[in-house]
């Protein structure tokens, strides 16, 4: 079990755990029940807008939103450092950099938003489908600071999550998981983590509104990712079990919980192919629908 223990930060001590949370109520709080509605009425207004096939790149290509990409202008370095995010990722694609560069650009990043707060700053925290999100396609009515790197796990980011203490962001988004899966972590080990990664960012991060999100699906045997068969040992159905306990952690943590997960599925319970570049990565498609997903929980649930 691949488990990150907190020994390297302070704020893990027996105060902590000693009551710092305040414990939740026996009866079913309205937040809870909020967040039933939301996620119904997302799946409902997604679903739509992919059946009737609206073309939601119309709106969506006409505005642009100001990420971790914006920042790094203010950021003197060489061209050849600057972070490029491609509008649409492609399949395969390879990074230069290594993970320790990747770590250190981040924190570049981080501290020239919490040299220059903006308002209404979200952090969007987690791998490659986090890191790969087009800026143009991200939700315009907020700052984005993105602190994605390909192929981290909950522990990777569990332990750089210090990053961004100081940018003082409304919001958390979290998507982690998948590569912990793809590296033969148990779930346990997977579960663990998160709820330490939500422990800590309340801790850094009082004031903040923190989001988990649920572990996209894959493909399966239509998926095209060159180590297909690392995916096809993971069944969507664990997935979707690791999901179910997520959820359970981010009600007993206060915190909010996102589900994206039958958004993208087929009939099958699949990633829906249309939606991806290769089984395991979204396409501009797909990014369209997580968007959709981040504006109308933002617009129904965050504002309430």
């Amino acid at each position: 079990m691949e488990k990150f223990g907190g020994s390297s930060r302070s704020r893990y001590n027996s105060s902590l755990l000693g009551g710092v949370y305040v414990q939740r109520s026996k009866s079913i709080p309205f937040w809870a029940w909020l967040s039933l509605v939301t996620n119904g009425v997302l799946i409902v207004t997604v679903s739509q807008l992919m059946f009737r096939g609206q073309n939601l790149a119309e709106s969506s290509l006409a505005s642009a939103a100001v990420t971790s990409a914006s920042v790094e202008e203010q950021i003197p370095q060489p061209k050849s450092a600057r972070r490029a995010v491609p509008d649409q990722p492609m399949t395969g694609q390879r990074h230069k950099w290594t993970y320790q560069q990747w770590v250190t650009q981040l924190g570049r990043e981080a501290e020239a938003v919490a040299a220059n707060r903006p308002s209404k700053l979200t952090v969007l925290a987690g791998d490659s489908l986090s890191m790969w999100f087009p800026p143009k396609l991200l939700p315009t009515d907020r700052m984005w600071l993105n602190q994605g790197i390909s192929g981290e796990t909950s522990v990777g980011l569990l332990k750089r999550l210090q990053l961004f203490d100081r940018t003082q962001p409304d919001v958390i988004f979290v998507m982690i998981g998948i590569n912990d899966l793809l590296k033969g972590a148990s779930d346990e080990g997977i579960v663990d983590n998160q709820r330490q990664i939500i422990r800590d960012l309340r801790w850094a991060h009082p004031k903040a509104q923190i989001v988990v999100q649920s572990i996209l699906p894959h493909s399966g045997e239509q998926a095209t990712w060159e180590n297909r068969d690392r995916l096809l040992a993971i069944p969507n159905s664990r997935i979707r079990e690791i999901n179910r306990r997520l959820k359970e952690i981010a009600n007993g943590e206060n915190t909010f919980y996102l589900d994206l997960y039958p958004m993208f599925t087929d009939a099958d319970g699949n990633l829906q192919t249309q939606l991806s570049t290769d089984g395991l990565h979204l396409n501009e498609q797909g990014y369209l629908v997580w968007r959709s997903a981040l504006q109308l929980f933002s617009q129904i649930q965050l504002k309430n």
